[in-house]
């Protein structure tokens, strides 16, 4: 729902008034202000206001709220501009001053953004076969459904090595920070071992 808040003092009283994209008026489309309950939806007592003095109306192409002027010899100020004839866009904080009365516009609600879509949850398979762990809670590893790294070269002979303590294979003695590269275990708890020579 598109809409615009005003804010006034009449007679000492602060008042409130929203304005609706469509809401019902005494002229279709639009909501006027001034002194004349008879044409005005927004009836003021301030002597300065006219009887029909301004409508105010949202432009459903612009998606955006206009005040429009009724009353051309005492035309409304807008934003310190006077706006003698014509139509002007209201923003938030926009001030309109209708002979000595000051209107604020304190809020501005456009809905441009399209509605959203909700879609319904997506009902839960339960399957009978029992649930598998987590990979992370020491699982062996399927070939296949996972991206191995490449293997590293194997370290040149006569070496240390460290063996480790998961999949027992020898990881150069520089891969300790990094872990196994075979299946990711910390090297820290590592066995040392020399690699032999190749004969």
């Amino acid at each position: 729902m598109n809409a615009l808040t005003l804010q006034w003092q009449d007679a000492g009283q602060n008042k409130t008034q929203n304005i609706y994209e469509q809401q019902p008026s005494k002229n279709p489309g639009t909501v006027r202000i001034g002194r004349d309950p008879l044409r005005c939806d927004i009836v003021v007592s301030n002597p300065t206001v006219s009887g029909l003095h301004v409508e105010i109306f949202f432009h459903a192409q612009e998606q955006r709220f206009y005040i429009r002027n009724l009353r051309s010899q005492n035309p409304p100020l807008v934003d310190r501009q006077k706006l003698v004839q014509g139509e002007k866009p209201l923003q938030e904080g926009s001030i309109i001053y209708l002979g000595q009365m000051e209107l604020k516009v304190t809020a501005v609600l456009i809905n441009s953004i399209p509605p959203t879509i909700l879609v319904p949850p997506q009902a839960t398979v339960v399957s009978s076969q029992p649930t598998k762990p987590p990979v992370n809670q020491q699982q062996p590893i399927q070939a296949g459904h996972y991206y191995h790294p490449p293997t590293p070269p194997s370290p040149p002979p006569g070496v240390y090595g460290l063996e480790c303590p998961k999949c027992h294979k020898v990881s150069p003695a520089e891969n300790l920070q990094i872990g196994c590269r075979w299946c990711g275990t910390s090297l820290a708890a590592a066995v040392s071992v020399l690699v032999a020579p190749n004969h």
